[in-house]
């Protein structure tokens, strides 16, 4: 498959990375329409490219995300639009990237750099992992625009952190750091800036040299688990280590504990 660059977003496929970078730092990487269906048809895309193995997201410039760019997206016509539109387009942009970032079966590491605010934020989230730097900044900007919370903002940060935390980012708007938002447990991790990129680097590589399968269906798992019974989720776990115990990874596995040697996973 090929990824396409468009305006707004470059994507990049090395071996079993697929890079896609915000790429509008002069709007500090806001997210319009066209960045928007780009990402969601390489996230497609990607979950049933076999030669993707992890995706990274990250953004040009001081910035990784400003939200969604409102001027950019309520320009598109001259007059009002009807009543309803929101609820419309929504599940067709931010509202299908979101779910969609949770539910493929491919890991997403997203690296962050300066303001994370509104989508950017949801963005970071969404991913498995997030790694930031330790002067990043997490904001929801919503109330302090006099709108309510979007793009799955009011579902992540709950199961994150709790209801009481959850108020002060949404509710009381406040900003927090990249070294708050890993002690809450928001993201996976943070470093010095000039220690990001190797240490995103790092674990780009581990999650490319793992075994991709057993990675996509434990992400599945715990993605499906939260709206389950444990009779129910059980019986995914069984049908997930059914499918799992048939790859090739699998029997490489088996074979490097048998040996005494690290195992080398090809993602089949």
């Amino acid at each position: 498959m090929s990824y396409d660059s468009v305006p707004g977003l470059r994507a990049d496929q090395g071996g079993p990375v697929l890079r896609l970078t915000l790429d509008r730092a002069d709007k500090r990487n806001a997210v319009d329409d066209t960045i928007l269906d780009a990402l969601i048809g390489h996230l497609v895309s990607a979950g049933i490219d076999e030669s993707v193995r992890v995706i990274r997201i990250d953004a040009a410039g001081p910035d990784f995300c400003a939200g969604s760019d409102l001027v950019s997206n309520n320009a598109r016509s001259e007059r009002k639009p009807r009543v309803g539109s929101t609820q419309r387009r929504l599940p067709n942009k931010a509202n299908r990237l979101i779910p969609l970032m949770l539910e493929t079966q491919v890991p997403i590491v997203a690296v962050v750099r300066g303001w994370a605010a509104g989508l950017g934020f949801h963005i970071a989230m969404a991913s498995d992992f997030c790694v930031a730097a330790e002067n990043a900044r997490f904001w929801e900007p919503f109330v302090a625009r006099g709108f309510t919370p979007d793009s799955g903002a009011a579902w992540l940060l709950p199961r994150l952190i709790g209801m009481v935390r959850t108020r002060q980012l949404l509710m009381l708007g406040e900003e927090i750091s990249g070294a708050t938002a890993a002690e809450w447990g928001i993201i996976h991790d943070t470093h010095a800036e000039d220690q990001l990129d190797s240490a995103a680097e790092k674990l780009v590589a581990k999650l490319a040299g793992a075994p991709t399968v057993a990675l996509g269906l434990t992400k599945w798992l715990l993605q499906s688990g939260n709206g389950l019974d444990l009779d129910r989720h059980l019986q995914n776990e069984a049908m997930a280590l059914e499918l799992s115990s048939r790859s090739d990874d699998f029997k490489e596995g088996l074979a490097a504990f048998r040996d005494k040697r690290d195992a080398k996973f090809q993602g089949r």
